[in-house]
């Protein structure tokens, strides 16, 4: 399991209390006798990153769908950019930018041809559109590859263009299903980069995405979607914290240090060889690291090193979506710590996303 050095630092759009970009109610989508969305609820604060996780199946690209009016839901109700989904799409629509699983990029046309292809359809002027390509281009590095093909562009070459290409309307949310799928690690973090820079700027960002790192490094607030219901929302750090496993690690140089720590402290696991202790913690909450803290100082005992360690969003990820598995959410975990549901592992055969709205 990975470790974190106790830190102050905040992510920054943790304001949940901020207006929300995106709110969703009691959503609902079956297909035939299979259930796809069984009344999800959602509130995404503007200009923060959103991640929606969940097995393949789950219903990520369904509900993506959903919100960005490409299909219609069944049930409850959702605004999208302060719009309602169902009594107002067109606002919907003007409002956002769609990148789906799979590129919309027209690889027989070049770079800048897709690009002012886009401007006309969002009817801007001659002028205007080829100012706004020249711009987007040069943002994403692009401008050289401008006159090719976009048949030989590189898989992270073609991303970045799709990107670019949603960015022509100036969204002020944007909804990226999947967008690093197959990307190698350095085109994956340059992607990281541009999220983040958009975020930067005040845009809203939905995310779907099957690498558990990703959300950890980008979200503000992730939800993990199983079984047509949202089985855990929060932080990275909240959803870690619902996982057994997690402990506080005390590291000492003076074996005398080391002896008489393992005496003033309760239940902890011994390492002699290293000369450390391993104390169970729901997560290294401040009362608890008091506790240690307070026991050690009470005994004129310094720790040489004090590590917290937490399950990762790995361990988070295969716990809320197995079958057997009891999961809570973040939010009435940390309120009640008794809310709890029983995942399984669904199928959605609608998860295939062939069209991308802009």
């Amino acid at each position: 399991m990975p470790s974190s050095v106790m830190s102050t630092s905040k992510r920054r759009g943790g304001d949940h209390s901020s207006p929300a970009a995106v709110s969703t109610v009691g959503l609902r989508k079956s297909y035939g006798d299979k259930t796809v969305l069984d009344g999800i609820d959602l509130r995404i604060p503007t200009g923060s990153v959103f991640a929606l996780l969940g097995p393949n199946g789950a219903g990520k690209t369904t509900a993506v769908k959903i919100l960005s009016t490409l299909i219609t839901a069944d049930g409850g109700q959702a605004q999208v950019a302060g719009h309602d989904i169902a009594t107002d799409p067109q606002a919907v629509r003007a409002a956002i930018g769609v990148t789906g699983q799979f590129s919309a990029v027209d690889g027989l046309i070049t770079g800048e041809e897709n690009m002012l292809l886009m401007a006309d359809l969002h009817h801007l002027s001659k002028r205007e559109g080829r100012r706004v390509t020249a711009e987007l281009l040069e943002r994403f590095d692009l401008t050289e590859a401008a006159k090719k093909p976009a048949s030989t562009y590189s898989g992270g070459m073609k991303r970045r263009l799709d990107i670019a290409m949603t960015l022509v309307g100036n969204p002020r949310i944007i909804f990226l299903d999947e967008p690093t799928t197959g990307l190698d690690p350095r085109s994956r973090h340059n992607m990281w980069g541009i999220i983040r820079e958009l975020v930067a700027d005040g845009v809203t960002v939905f995310l779907t995405t099957q690498y558990l790192d990703e959300a950890d490094e980008l979200a503000d607030r992730i939800a993990v979607l199983n079984d047509g219901v949202i089985a855990a929302e929060g932080t990275a750090d909240e959803l870690k914290r619902l996982i057994p496993g997690g402990h506080v690690r005390l590291r000492f140089t003076d074996p005398a240090a080391y002896r008489s720590a393992a005496s003033a402290l309760r239940d902890v696991t011994r390492d002699d060889e290293a000369l450390a202790l391993q104390i169970p913690s729901a997560g290294g909450s401040q009362r608890e690291l008091r506790v240690i803290l307070d026991r050690l100082d009470a005994a004129g005992i310094e720790a040489d090193e004090l590590t917290v360690h937490t399950p990762d969003l790995d361990d988070v990820f295969f716990a809320l979506t197995g079958s057997t598995v009891p999961v809570q959410s973040a939010q009435s975990a940390q309120s009640a710590r008794s809310s709890e549901s029983d995942p399984s592992d669904p199928s959605d055969p609608s998860d295939q996303p062939k069209e991308t709205v802009r």
